[in-house]
C-alpha cells in the first residue's frame, strides 16, 4: 500500500495557488484599467474646483458692486433684476456647498486609486527571488484590498514600528499570509455578533523589530478557540468553518510561507470568548535561501518609516 495523503495534500495546494495566481493576473489587469478613467475624473474635478473659484469670487465682486453702489447708466429695474436673479440660484449657499462637493468627488477619486494601487500591489505576479520589502505598506495594501471582509464587523487599529527595516521576502506570498490572517480574524468576530449586537470588534496589527528579526502581531476580539481547536489550525484541510466558507487551505499555506519558505515562526495563543493572536516572525537574513531559489546570504539593514492612512 502506498500513502497517497500528503501527495493529495500537495496537489490540492498547488491547485489553490494556480486560482489565486490567475485571480491574480486577472485583478492586476481590472485595476490598472480603472486608474485611466480615476486619473482623469480627479484632473477634471480638480480644474473645475479651481476655476469656480475663480468664477465665485468674480460673482461676489459684481453682486456687491451691483448691490450697494449700482454703477452709473444701470436703472433701477436691471439692479433689483439681478439681484433677484442672485437671490433665486441662491448664489451664497453654492458658494459654501460646491467646493465641498468638489472636495467629496476629490476624496473618493483618491480611495479609488488607493484601492486601485494596493489591488496592483497585492496582485503583482510573484517571483522565486526574495527581495527587501516594506513589510508596513504590504500589510497596509492588504488592509485595503480585504476592507469588504471586515469594515461591517470590526475596526482594524494598526500601531506600525516606524523603524521597521526592510526585510527579505516573497511579497505577493507574505501579503497572501495578511489576507488569510485578517479574513479569518473578520470571520471569527462576525461569529460573536451572530450572538452579541454590541458593536464592531477589533482588529490589531503590530509590527516591531526585534534586531535580528520582525515581528508581527494580529489579534482579534473573535470567538477564540479551545487548545484542542488550537492544535490543528495549520493541518491541511482543517477547519471549523461551515460548509462552503471555508477551505481549510489558509493557514496550512500560511505556515508553510513563513515556516518553510521564509524560515520563520508564526505561533498562536487563544482562549474561547476572549479571542485569537497570531505572532509571525521573520529573520533579517536568510542564509540558506539558496535551497528555495531565492538570493544565497541575503540581509536587508536599512529603515523606511511608513505611517498608516487607515
Amino acid at each position: 500500500a502506498t500513502d497517497l495523503t500528503e501527495r493529495k495534500n500537495l496537489e490540492a495546494q498547488l491547485r489553490q495557488a494556480q486560482k489565486l495566481e490567475s485571480i491574480g493576473q486577472l485583478a492586476a489587469g481590472i485595476a490598472h484599467e480603472i486608474n485611466t478613467p480615476a486619473q482623469y475624473v480627479g484632473d477634471n474635478v480638480r480644474f473645475l474646483r479651481d476655476s469656480f473659484n475663480d468664477y465665485s469670487s468674480v460673482l461676489k465682486l459684481a453682486t456687491e458692486i451691483i448691490v450697494a453702489d449700482r454703477p452709473a447708466g444701470m436703472g433701477t429695474d436691471e439692479a433689483d433684476k439681478f439681484a433677484n436673479a442672485v437671490e433665486k440660484a441662491d448664489i451664497s449657499y453654492l458658494n459654501d456647498e460646491v467646493p465641498k462637493a468638489f472636495d467629496q468627488a476629490l476624496d473618493g477619486v483618491d480611495r479609488i486609486s488607493k484601492i486601485v494601487q494596493s489591488m496592483k500591489d497585492f496582485a503583482h505576479p510573484g517571483s522565486n527571488d526574495f527581495h527587501a520589502t516594506d513589510l508596513n505598506k504590504a500589510i497596509e495594501s492588504t488592509i485595503t484590498i480585504a476592507s469588504n471582509e471586515w469594515k461591517y464587523v470590526a475596526n482594524i487599529v494598526t500601531d506600525y514600528d516606524r523603524d521597521l527595516p526592510l526585510v527579505p521576502c516573497l511579497t505577493s506570498e507574505f501579503n497572501q499570509v495578511i489576507l488569510n490572517m485578517i479574513v479569518n480574524a473578520s470571520h471569527a468576530i462576525s461569529d460573536v455578533m451572530k450572538n452579541d449586537s454590541g458593536g464592531k470588534g477589533t482588529i490589531a496589527i503590530k509590527t516591531e523589530n526585534k534586531g535580528d528579526h520582525v515581528e508581527i502581531h494580529i489579534s482579534d476580539t473573535g470567538c477564540g478557540m479551545s487548545e484542542e481547536i488550537r492544535k490543528k489550525i495549520f493541518d491541511p484541510f482543517f477547519t471549523t468553518k461551515e460548509v462552503g466558507k471555508g477551505t481549510g487551505q489558509g493557514l496550512a499555506i500560511s505556515h508553510t510561507v513563513i515556516v518553510e519558505k521564509h524560515k520563520g515562526t508564526i505561533d498562536v495563543t487563544s482562549e474561547p470568548g476572549r479571542g485569537t493572536t497570531f505572532v509571525i516572525s521573520l529573520p533579517l537574513s536568510i542564509n540558506d535561501s539558496a535551497d528555495q531559489g531565492g538570493q544565497p546570504d541575503l540581509a536587508v539593514n536599512p529603515t523606511r518609516a511608513y505611517t498608516s492612512q487607515i
